[in-house]
């Protein structure tokens, strides 16, 4: 048996071929467009951003931190489950700042024993430049059924969302 991870890209057109999500809009022109992969029980991304994302000078702004970690836990929910929630909580700390022009990766892995008896998801993100922690957070999910997910979206849920709660 090898010990050459399995890596399996998964699909930006998950949520369909004209979703706008910033964080993972394939088409979206002022989104980060972030593409993932799926690596045994880990959901990772890599990225780099330039100027004009900054927080300080130079540094990744917090708030982009926080927006990649969401996006992460989502896809990860995706990704090992097939499954979307809604987010209800994300805590996250800033071990050090994220400098810009240089490549992020961020990882996502469930914690615990996956979604629970009471529909509640909680994943662990981890975002790195090489092998300093630039920030952790840790991201709680409701798993929502299909007729929540209607009700909250504006236009209803997309076409082909279904799947995600085994329709």
């Amino acid at each position: 048996m090898s010990d050459v991870p399995h890596i399996h890209p998964l699909d930006p057109y998950t949520f369909g071929p004209t979703q706008l999500c910033f964080g993972c809009g394939p088409h979206n022109p002022t989104g980060l467009r972030l593409k993932f992969e799926r690596d045994g029980d880990i959901v990772r991304t890599r990225f780099t951003l330039g100027p004009g994302y900054d927080g300080p000078p130079g540094l990744m702004h917090g708030g982009l931190q926080a927006l990649v970690a969401d996006e992460v836990a989502g896809w990860t929910l995706v990704g090992l489950h097939g499954r979307i929630g809604l987010t209800t909580s994300l805590q996250i700390r800033y071990v050090t700042g994220m400098k810009l022009g240089e490549e992020v990766v961020a990882e996502g892995k469930m914690t615990g024993d996956g979604i629970s008896h009471n529909g509640i998801a909680s994943i662990q993100v981890t975002l790195r430049q090489g092998d300093q922690v630039g920030s952790m957070t840790r991201v709680s999910f409701a798993m929502a059924d299909a007729e929540r997910i209607n009700a909250i979206l504006p236009g209803g849920m997309p076409e082909g969302w279904a799947k995600f709660f085994g329709g």
